[in-house]
């Protein structure tokens, strides 16, 4: 996902995304269902001139939601999330001055305000009491304003023309805001008040409450990017709609496994992973596909959903079967140089937003992702082995066969066994692995790196992809395709040797240039190698020393390049920041070498973090300063949060530290020489599911020891802890 910063040259960078504001100073809220969400203030406002907004379908619907009272800005109180779901914001009048007295004191009117998003709109409710001792005449003020902004416009895009809005007021509770797109597809917003306004017009609405002590008033809302009907009333909707959203949130978690432990800040970080992963899921037609960010991203990515839908595997394979048959359903079937599509190549990126629906950006539907398509081969033999779902991998086979083709076809132009991006013109990314910022792939001098590019990670996930898809062919009968796949890996991982390792770095490169020369650059690609397995167990025990020394580990986490790279910039997008999900799957990488000291430390620095952070809500990224002590880590000002692999790193995590595993066919879960960190003696893991059944198992310390209990089974499961 493209968030680059200028290019070297002064000029902006492809579709960039401007930091006027800081995320972390203004601590916004995000609310979502399906394909809307809204960003508010932590008052519940939605800041004219701001990134707030109602979105929907990247369209933003309400461009402007302010609260006065008696003409003045309220205080906050406080201001919460609950259950990822519902914004719950108090509120009150401050000190009002007139004729240089104090015509109302602070703190005498409280506004209790509730809202939340649900099938394509936002509802809201407003409960205002006066506790003091006499009566008040109170004016709530609510302006409003949707510019209709296209989400790349939001993000800094400019355009030479736009199409026309209107406005009218249909009745004295509603009214309706248009905008005809130069796309000729109309959308609108509607609000509804209940009761009607003391004065509507297309601008603002006035409430004229006169309050007895004691007394309170409720005001509806509902902002709506569809047409409600005028005459519905709003209350009991409010609350049914409300009862609906929260029982779906809680359905749809319903069927992950839980953990708990000993810690109450952990159990705050994962109850809060589980509460945004859910949030961010969306029911597709194929199945839960995670959108991959608030507020850019709030849509479908190829790499993101593969992602985090394997980071999360263990807790809800359901998420993977959904990215998977979604992805399928749109792969690539021929060629269109425009979008980047390639027979067998994964989606990137879908937008319904009218720049993409005319084309002013490329991302109608995108396929400039170089890792998504031996990523789902990955993902696939992933699943098999987490579910033994013999009956989705044969429905799948075919479009694993036509990622395979790719990988060896279209993804290695030249052919020299690596698979490659760049070298063709388009109005594209010009970079497309999961580091797509414009100066991401770089030399030992900082000379940006000309393609094709072959990066290091890929090639790692290609050799995963073709072992998974060995174990796929010898399940579905094809013994002699395994045969093959298994012996092209094996090729691959000699030649990816020969070809990526630098001896004076202890590491291996980067990437490979258009002219074979490696980027010789200490990275986190490198710790993404070994989740992969390509890398000699050797090497592997070298990458990991060096990741975790002080040029690449801040103290939170590995960093994206180490100090020692020429365009080290901690506060970068991809030079030098800390990613959550890049380090999940280095942590997964270090176990699978049985480097378990340098998953707690991973872990350890990231939960430290996630101390710091607002609704203990690990974001996108933060900055690569080093850690110092008494000191929180540093924000980055634009990053998504809630963001889709951000939130599923604390299960990568868990599984890395316990070395957690499933065998469908010996009906086991197993655990390789399990590890706990240091701030949690006791960890309980409910409704791990088998095919067969289920269980619920403790992994404990005592006496310096980790210990494996089962405390609930049901059904044919084995647990099995090795030591």
């Amino acid at each position: 996902m493209a968030l680059p910063a200028p290019r070297d040259d002064g000029e902006p960078s492809q579709f960039t995304i401007e930091s006027t504001t800081s995320f972390s100073e203004r601590r916004p809220r995000s609310l979502k269902h399906g394909h809307t969400f809204g960003v508010f203030d932590r008052r519940g406002d939605i800041l004219a001139g701001s990134s707030d907004g109602l979105y929907h379908r990247d369209t933003r619907f309400l461009s402007q939601l302010e609260l006065a009272i008696n003409g003045a800005e309220p205080l906050l109180l406080s201001s919460n999330v609950q259950d990822n779901g519902l914004l719950s914001v108090d509120l009150t009048n401050p000190d009002m001055i007139a004729d240089g007295s104090i015509a109302l004191r602070g703190q005498l009117i409280h506004v209790s305000r509730l809202k939340f998003v649900w099938k394509a709109a936002c509802y809201e409710q407003l409960l205002v009491r006066n506790f003091d001792l006499v009566p008040h005449a109170v004016t709530l003020a609510i302006r409003f304003a949707a510019d209709f902004a296209d989400l790349f416009e939001v993000r800094g895009e400019k355009r030479a023309r736009r199409g026309r809005s209107s406005a009218a007021r249909r009745s004295p509770s509603s009214v309706v805001l248009r905008y005809l797109g130069l796309d000729e597809v109309e959308r609108l917003t509607s609000l509804d008040f209940e009761p009607a306004p003391t004065l509507l017009d297309t601008e603002r609405a006035l409430f004229e409450l006169s309050l007895s002590p004691g007394e309170e008033a409720r005001i509806g809302l509902r902002v709506g990017c569809d047409d409600l009907p005028p005459d519905e009333k709003l209350t009991r909707p409010f609350y049914s709609a409300m009862r609906a959203s929260r029982r779906s949130l809680r359905m749809s978690s319903a069927r992950a496994a839980s953990l708990d432990s000993s810690n109450s800040m952990f159990n705050e970080l994962a109850r809060r992973s589980v509460g945004d992963l859910y949030m961010l899921i969306t029911g597709t037609e194929y199945g839960p596909y995670p959108f991959a960010g608030i507020p850019w991203f709030s849509t479908v990515f190829g790499r993101d959903g593969l992602i985090t839908a394997l980071l999360a595997l263990w807790v809800d394979p359901e998420i993977a079967r959904g990215v998977l048959r979604f992805l399928a359903a749109t792969q690539a079937t021929g060629f269109d140089p425009a979008s980047d599509a390639e027979p067998g190549k994964i989606l990137h990126e879908m937008r319904d937003g009218e720049m993409a629906r005319l084309h002013e950006v490329p991302f109608e539907r995108y396929y400039g992702t170089v890792d998504a398509t031996p990523l789902f081969v990955l993902l696939v033999g992933e699943y098999f082995q987490r579910t033994g779902d013999l009956k989705t991998v044969r429905a799948l086979w075919p479009n694993v066969k036509a990622a395979l083709a790719w990988i060896d076809g279209p993804g290695d132009p030249d052919g020299d066994g690596f698979v490659e991006y760049g070298g063709k013109a388009g109005k594209g990314l010009v970079n497309q692995g999961w580091k797509d910022s414009h100066d991401a792939i770089f030399h030992a001098d900082g000379r940006l790196a000309e393609g094709p590019i072959a990066l290091c990670e890929v090639q790692g996930y290609v050799y995963a992809a073709k072992r998974h898809a060995a174990v796929l062919a010898t399940a579905l009968g094809r013994p002699k395709a395994a045969a093959t796949l298994q012996a092209q890996a094996e090729t691959l991982r000699a030649n990816f040797e020969a070809a990526f390792w630098c001896e004076e770095l202890s590491t291996y490169a980067m990437a490979l240039d258009g002219a074979k020369r490696p980027c010789q650059v200490v990275s986190s690609n490198a710790g993404q190698v070994l989740m992969s397995g390509i890398a000699d167990p050797q090497r592997a025990g070298r990458v990991a020393r060096t990741l975790l020394a002080v040029p690449s580990f801040s103290g939170w986490g590995v960093r994206t390049v180490a100090l020692s790279a020429a365009r080290y910039n901690p506060m970068s997008y991809h030079n030098g920041s800390v990613w959550p999900h890049d380090n999940a799957l280095i942590a997964l990488g270090l176990a699978r070498y049985g480097h378990k000291a340098g998953v707690l430390r991973i872990f350890e620095g990231l939960f430290d973090a996630a101390g710091h952070m607002d609704l203990r809500r690990l974001p996108e990224l933060f900055c690569g300063f080093a850690r110092r002590k008494l000191v929180a880590p540093t924000f980055y000002p634009v990053a998504c949060s809630p963001q889709a692999w951000a939130t599923a790193t604390t299960f990568a995590l868990v599984q890395a530290a316990l070395g957690l595993g499933f065998d469908q066919g010996a009906r086991e879960i197993r655990f390789d020489r399990p590890i706990l960190p240091d701030f949690i003696d006791r960890l309980h893991l409910r409704g791990l599911r088998l095919r067969n059944g289920e269980a619920d198992i403790l992994i404990h310390r005592h006496d310096g020891e980790v210990s494996v209990t089962v405390t609930r089974r049901e059904g044919e499961v084995r647990v099995l802890a090795l030591h």
